[in-house]
């Protein structure tokens, strides 16, 4: 990944620019590891696979569901179903959600970004 080093948090929205190598591109800046793309901006996710996706790991995005119409899932090389508890607790906000590959939820955010959705991404990184 090129560019500055990220490590926290960059307010905004941003297109994923790259991803791969174990990161993501955004905002002329590179991070090694998972993001989430909220409307308040683009942080670090300490998530590193699918089996740690939890309420828990979803805490920051329950914080800005009103503001959320779609949340993208990357789950990583592979589309790994989410537990059916976890499903109706991010639906319960009234997001819609839908879960695939992380590369395939970077270029869907992108696309949905680029139309003024309310979108929100959970990213995992992929090697």
């Amino acid at each position: 990944m090129a560019g500055p080093l990220y490590d926290g948090f960059v307010p905004g929205r941003h297109p994923i620019d790259a991803y791969g190598n174990g990161g993501f591109r955004f905002a002329e800046m590179s991070h090694k590891g998972s993001i989430l793309a909220l409307p308040s901006g683009i942080s670090k996710w300490d998530v590193a696979g699918a089996s740690a996706l939890d309420e828990e790991a979803f805490r920051p995005v329950l914080a800005e569901a009103e503001d959320i119409e779609i949340l993208l899932i990357g789950t990583g090389r592979n589309i790994v179903p989410l537990p059916e508890p976890l499903l109706w607790r991010l639906r319960d906000p009234g997001m819609r959600l839908d879960v695939m590959q992380t590369g395939a939820a970077a270029r869907t955010f992108n696309i949905l970004l680029a139309e003024n959705r309310r979108v929100a991404a959970a990213l995992i990184a992929v090697g």
